[in-house]
């Protein structure tokens, strides 16, 4: 029996193969499957555009990984590698992030247009992530939630204007979106922790920055 994931998978390999415009028809076919057959997993291209979403999504967040290690590294060094992995990853399917992004909103039957968000399942990833840590230091937690979102969408703005230079962008500007990527998501935490009194050094674990705070606040200076 053909599965949703199954169904995603014919749909990715229709879009890394003939662009970020697929038809159902091609997908179907591609999934050795009818159509009306697609529509018994899927309601809709917007059903199918929101499960691809999640599964890239899923597969880009899995390069900042699921724990704290990140943590234990200088920010810049540590996010300087996380985009390179992303960076990677992206390059893998590079249509399938255009068709992502081409296609932000669709028709649902049944409810008017869905307007669909490509972001919203990473960042409620890295929200969990980044609360995780925060609890643990402890700090304040108010504000994660816009932080997240924020991080999230300019990294999605961001790559697509990476993605917008070529079919296939050179090592020299995947290289300087990394750099690009990195300054500027560590320029958001930065104000972040800034605007709760801490200061960061980007080439200091934060870990070791948080410990100071924590000791710093327990003698009462």
């Amino acid at each position: 029996m053909v599965t949703r994931e199954d169904i995603v998978d014919a749909a990715i390999r229709v879009i890394d193969r003939a662009g970020p415009r697929p038809s159902m028809d091609d997908i179907a076919r591609e999934a050795q499957i009818t159509k009306p057959r697609l529509y018994r997993q899927f309601a809709d291209k917007g059903d199918l555009f929101t499960e691809i979403a999640a599964r890239m999504s899923r597969q880009a967040f899995s390069a900042a990984g699921s724990d704290m290690t990140l943590m234990l590294q200088p920010p810049r060094q540590a996010l300087r590698r996380v985009f390179g992995e992303y960076a990677a990853g992206i390059l893998e399917h590079p249509n399938v992030f255009r068709y992502l992004g081409q296609a932000p909103v669709l028709q649902q039957s049944g409810a008017g247009v869905l307007q669909l968000d490509l972001g919203r399942d990473a960042a409620r990833r890295l929200e969990k992530l980044a609360r995780s840590v925060a609890e643990a230091v402890p700090l304040d937690t108010r504000g994660l939630d816009y932080l997240s979102r924020a991080l999230i969408g300019a990294v999605v703005s961001i790559t697509d204007l990476w993605l917008s230079d070529s079919d296939t962008p050179s090592v020299e500007q995947t290289g300087e979106f990394v750099d690009q990527a990195t300054e500027l998501v560590w320029g958001l935490i930065d104000g972040f922790l800034r605007r709760q009194g801490i200061e960061a050094d980007a080439d200091t674990p934060i870990f070791a920055t948080f410990a100071e705070v924590n000791q710093s606040r327990a003698s009462g200076d």
